[in-house]
């Protein structure tokens, strides 16, 4: 069977067991609209997938996922800015409460990122994954300084640095910036290890990353 049969399969089971059981939420949703209070911008890894890790149901979370969970600095250049129109739809139109940067473990965009090994590479070569995380140019540096490009704890510090520059970037938005000022919003980092099936939660004042709790 194929892969996508498989998929097929899977839809088949939604459509006999998950839908009816979630029939009542999905009418309230056609209905009323949706309006999730939290947006999620996460990886795209396969592995990590926001609405199973925080067992949600339809409509709660608004989620982004993309490469390395990465979030582009404003800017009004020429262009297609996917993560930055779907920012400005949650955090202006859904006006969500709460915006959650989610790493993990063993991320392969934060790796490449730190070897570099894509660099220099052209469009659909590998070209397009390493300008996106060009983004963490500023902070492969001191990762590679104190821990080298490879092993486990350089891969590591560098997931880390990679939500805290995306937090950093979401804070170059006007309107992220002003609903942060007044209360209305709240941003959080987040990283998920894999290989532990454990959440950790970033404190921005120690820069350290905490189990949650």
């Amino acid at each position: 069977m194929s892969e996508f049969a498989h998929l097929l399969e899977g839809y088949r089971r939604f459509r006999t067991e998950g839908y009816p059981r979630q029939r009542e939420r999905f009418d309230h949703l056609v209905e009323q609209g949706q309006s999730p209070k939290t947006m999620i911008i996460a990886c795209s890894d396969s592995r990590v997938d926001p609405a199973q890790i925080f067992d949600v149901d339809p409509g709660q979370i608004f989620v982004v996922r993309n490469v390395a969970a990465m979030v582009p600095p404003f800017e009004t250049t020429p262009g297609l800015h996917g993560v930055s129109a779907a920012l400005e739809f949650a955090v202006q139109v859904l006006d969500v409460n709460h915006v959650v940067v989610m790493g993990h473990g063993m991320c392969g965009g934060c790796k490449a990122a730190l070897t570099q090994e894509l660099h220099g590479t052209a469009p659909g070569e590998g070209g397009f994954i390493a300008n996106w995380i060009a983004m963490l140019d500023d902070v492969r540096e001191p990762v590679a300084a104190q821990y080298g490009i490879e092993g486990r704890d350089a891969e590591r510090a560098m997931e880390h640095a990679a939500v805290k520059v995306s937090l950093a970037n979401l804070r170059t938005f006007p309107c992220v910036r002003q609903k942060e000022r007044n209360g209305t919003l709240n941003l959080h980092g987040s990283f998920f290890a894999i290989s532990e099936g454990v959440l950790h939660i970033l404190d921005e004042e120690t820069g350290e990353f905490q189990p949650a709790v």
